[in-house]
C-alpha cells in the first residue's frame, strides 16, 4: 500500500518530462530553420588538438522575418542550438510585395562578397544558390533573381544578403518619410513609365 503513491508519482514525473520535450506552441512554432554551413575548428593545446564545431544557421517565419546566427561548441547539436538561438534574437522584418517578391532591386556587399537581387514576376521562382537561397526561402520570397560575385565564403554571402535586405522599403514607408500619399508616388511612377513610350510616337509623327 505504501508503494502505490510512489508508482503514481513516477508516472507524473514521466508525463512532465514528455510535456517538456513536446514542441512548444507559440510565436516560434512557425519558424523555419536551415543549416547553411558547419565547420570543424581545431585548437592546438598542450597535449594535442581540441576539436570543436562552428554552425551557421538561418531562421525565418516565411512571412517577412528572417535572421542568421553563428554558434560554436564541442558537439554539432549544441553548436546548431546556439546558432539558432542567436538567429532568433537578431531577426529583421523585410517588406514584401504581394507576399511573394521584393519591392525593388537591391545590392549588398560584405568584405569581398557581393550580391545582387531583383524582383521577378509570378512564376519565376527563387533563382539563387547557396546561402542566399536559404535566406530568401526562409524569408518567404517566392519569385526573385539573385546573383553573387566575389567571395564564396558563406559568412560573407549571408551578411551581404542581409545588407541588401535591410535597405528594402515599401511604397508606404517611402510615402511616410516624404510626407506624401502612396497614390501620389504610384501616380508619379506611372507618369515616368509613360514618358519614354510617348517619345517614339512623337518622332514618328
Amino acid at each position: 500500500m505504501a508503494q502505490t503513491p510512489q508508482r503514481g508519482g513516477g508516472g507524473n514525473d514521466r508525463n512532465r518530462r514528455d510535456n517538456r520535450n513536446a514542441p512548444a506552441e507559440g510565436p516560434d512554432s512557425d519558424i523555419v530553420e536551415k543549416l547553411v554551413h558547419i565547420n570543424r575548428v581545431a585548437a592546438t593545446v598542450k597535449g594535442g588538438r581540441r576539436f570543436s564545431f562552428a554552425a551557421l544557421m538561418v531562421v525565418g517565419d516565411g512571412k517577412g522575418r528572417v535572421g542568421f546566427g553563428h554558434g560554436k561548441a564541442r558537439e554539432v547539436p549544441e553548436a546548431i542550438r546556439k546558432a539558432t538561438e542567436e538567429a532568433k534574437k537578431t531577426m529583421i522584418r523585410v517588406p514584401l510585395r504581394e507576399n511573394r517578391t521584393l519591392h525593388h532591386d537591391g545590392n549588398g556587399r560584405w568584405g569581398a562578397g557581393k550580391i545582387m537581387m531583383r524582383a521577378a514576376p509570378p512564376g519565376t521562382g527563387v533563382i539563387a544558390g547557396g546561402p542566399m537561397r536559404a535566406v530568401l526561402e526562409t524569408l518567404g520570397v517566392q519569385d526573385v533573381v539573385g546573383k553573387s560575385t566575389g567571395s564564396s565564403n558563406p559568412y560573407n554571402m549571408i551578411r551581404a544578403t542581409f545588407e541588401a535586405l535591410k535597405v528594402q522599403s515599401s511604397p508606404r514607408q517611402v510615402a511616410s518619410k516624404r510626407g506624401k500619399k502612396v497614390a501620389d508616388l504610384m501616380g508619379r511612377r506611372n507618369d515616368g513609365a509613360s514618358a519614354p513610350e510617348a517619345a517614339p510616337e512623337a518622332q514618328e509623327a
